[in-house]
């Protein structure tokens, strides 16, 4: 059974995280990138556990919706899985290149390949380090390293 989210009664249910980013006025802040695939479980599954982003929602707010929203460690900006909902509704796979920076790119690929994860060889592009993986519809991803980001 997939583990879903309780959505909290009362505004007052719901705890205040300090460790996101204020919404101030002028802000456009980009925190959740719709990933079109055609299982959510598996999808959610292979995110999750080979991946090791965190379950942060899993609702279905009316008949046939259903929404799964799913974070990678460490960053503000999330990942949606969706069905039932025609505005968010993209041809599975189709999401290219998406980048997740990382501090050492040799210590995430090894961590994703023991999780189960096809992860490509490392490419030097002018001082700016990727590898790349794609999930189990085909959405593409990049592990990218810049070395003078701290």
């Amino acid at each position: 059974m997939t583990e879903r989210t309780e959505i909290p009664a009362d505004e007052s249910e719901i705890p205040v995280d300090p460790g996101h980013a204020l919404v101030t006025p002028g802000s456009y802040l980009l925190e959740l990138i719709p990933i079109p695939v055609t299982d959510l479980d598996r999808a959610k599954q292979f995110y999750v556990e080979q991946c090791g982003f965190v379950a942060d929602v899993d609702v279905s707010p009316a008949d046939g919706v259903r929404i799964v929203q799913l974070t990678p460690p460490g960053s503000y900006c999330s990942i949606s899985l969706t069905t039932g909902l025609a505005q968010m509704a993209m041809e599975p796979g189709s999401q290219r290149g998406l980048h997740l920076v990382v501090k050492d790119i040799e210590a995430s690929r090894a961590e994703l390949i023991g999780r189960g994860v096809e992860v490509s060889e490392t490419v030097d592009m002018g001082g700016v380090f990727y590898a790349w993986f794609a999930d189990p519809d085909g959405n593409t991803w990049a592990l990218q390293h810049m070395p003078w980001r701290k």
